[in-house]
């Protein structure tokens, strides 16, 4: 339903700042995803890739003397030009070079199982709470969820330094308790969106959930390349866990659960945005069509297609600092910064893509369906091409930068396909289908780094890389595929809500009072 705005100018509307809070609780989040990623390489003692074998990097003057020191988990480091790196798969007459490791803090040998492990952890965390968040969402309503949710992540990401120096499975419950209590957010944040947004704005709110996910990688990895490199990785810990409390504070104090329950909104506001939904919003509460909703066609298109979107995602978010370090031989801080470009990229093209599908929907250009799969030719078919084209086209580090860039800024247009479409099936459920689909979706949170550590256990070049973005070429396409035979962009019948029949007059009658 097409809303008029015109009515309400004398302050800043409850459901714009409430789509900002979209976007700073998606960058916190993914801040506390993604760091580790950039940490992990100032925590672990690299090792290289030669021609016949595999070493140990170890700093330019120091010496080993005895094993004690591989027995601890750690190996020494050293002063010099800490900023001077080599390429990791360089090699020299034949014999693999051994560059000078920095000291930004005590290293551990974890081994790259171990590594992926620590970088999957989250996501198996993220697994168990993503499925229920929904209908606890739904039930209970989004505010405390959320809010609790950072407060407590800011918590144990600062206990990180120790869990270090205890273990590395200290390390991965960590990751795994940070995801746990991170799982809850995204579905949590599609109710939010469901309650607050009407329908010819909420691909603009959507966009906000991809560019505040993108946001935080762009500012996390430089920023966590740089505190890494002046005051050492323990800060890439404690800068995150601050900003997570904070967003958790200011959450409590500016959002509520709806419109109806916030203290300051205007009767204007509260009754255009409860008159925008129509029917197909309903205020009872009732349990989600699980068996309706398994067997629809069009949620099965959509979970496909939003695993490769999610697949190819947490791909580059996990892996590429180590492609761009250790294959394409970048310094950390650089890595950092280089990784982050495909998601500047896709964060303004997931605000480009947002704003066309708004307007094209206010304009009635389309029918919403069509709307959705013609621009899955952005967001999946494109990202695929550029992935089978990339490990053919040249082995120059720009050009597989600018390969990548293309690929995820084409895949912005997600924001108007898969990430917006529960709200188009089941607005009622919007929630419980995301966290559906997230708890199918996260799995590639793991698998991508165990494909990864895979392909690269013997050797870590290129030829090894090339079958880890084939792979994730393959999932684009095939399932933008699916979706353009299979998705639709209209309410299933299963979004209904039977009202019980003595309850139903007396709601209708206070909502008029109101």
């Amino acid at each position: 339903m097409i809303i008029d705005t015109s009515a309400i100018r004398a302050s800043v509307p409850k459901r714009f700042i409430v789509t900002i809070m979209i976007f700073v609780a998606c960058t916190a989040s993914f801040m506390l995803r993604v760091h580790m990623s950039i940490n992990l390489l100032a925590m672990v003692q690299p090792t290289v890739t030669g021609a016949n074998r595999s070493a140990a990097i170890v700093t330019t003057n120091a010496t080993l003397t005895n094993g004690d020191d591989l027995a601890n988990g750690t190996l020494p480091t050293t002063g010099g030009d800490e900023n001077s790196f080599l390429p990791l798969n360089d090699t020299a007459g034949g014999e693999t070079v051994v560059p000078m490791v920095p000291n930004f803090g005590p290293r551990y040998e974890w081994s790259q199982s171990i590594q992926s492990h620590i970088l999957g952890a989250y996501f198996y965390g993220y697994l168990l709470t993503s499925l229920p968040a929904g209908p606890l969402a739904e039930r209970y309503g989004p505010q405390r969820l959320i809010g609790y949710s950072f407060l407590l992540c800011a918590a144990v990401t600062a206990l990180f330094p120790l869990l270090a120096m205890i273990d590395a499975t200290a390390i991965i419950a960590g990751r795994f308790l940070i995801g746990f209590l991170s799982g809850c957010v995204y579905p949590t944040l599609h109710n939010v969106i469901s309650r607050w947004i009407p329908p010819n704005e909420k691909s603009k709110a959507v966009a906000c959930i991809a560019g505040g996910s993108t946001f935080g990688t762009v500012i996390t990895w430089p920023f966590a390349g740089l505190l890494t490199e002046q005051f050492g990785w323990v800060y890439a810990f404690y800068v995150p866990a601050l900003m997570s409390a904070l967003v958790g504070l200011i959450w409590f104090w500016l959002v509520a659960d709806a419109p109806s329950e916030h203290k300051t909104i205007s009767k204007e506001e509260r009754d255009l945005i409860e008159a925008s939904f129509g029917n197909t919003v309903s205020k009872s509460k009732a349990r989600p069509p699980i068996g309706a909703v398994l067997t629809s066609l069009p949620f099965m298109a959509l979970v496909l297609s939003h695993y490769s979107s999610f697949w190819g995602l947490n791909f580059f978010v996990t892996q590429a600092p180590k492609f761009m370090n250790e294959v394409l031989g970048f310094k950390l801080a650089n890595a950092g910064f280089l990784s982050s470009l495909p998601y500047v990229a896709r964060m303004f093209s997931g605000f480009l893509f947002g704003f066309i599908g708004d307007l094209l929907r206010r304009r009635e250009a389309m029918s919403v369906t069509a709307l959705r799969k013609s621009f899955t030719v952005f967001s999946h078919f494109l990202p695929g091409a550029f992935l089978v084209a990339l490990p053919f086209l040249a082995r120059d580090p720009i050009v597989t930068v600018s390969c990548i860039i293309a690929c995820l800024g084409f895949n912005g247009a997600s924001t108007i396909t898969n990430l917006v479409n529960a709200q188009d099936l089941a607005p009622n459920f919007a929630a419980t289908l995301y966290g559906l689909m997230n708890f199918l979706a996260t799995t590639a949170g793991f698998l991508a780094p165990m494909m990864v550590a895979y392909f690269t256990k013997e050797k870590n070049t290129m030829d090894e890389w090339k079958y880890v973005f084939l792979i994730t070429a393959g999932f684009y396409i095939a399932s933008g595929a699916i979706f353009t035979i299979l998705g639709s962009g209209k309410v299933q019948k299963w979004n209904e809500i039977k009202e019980p029949p003595t309850e139903s007059p007396t709601p209708a009658i206070q909502s008029v009072r109101l």
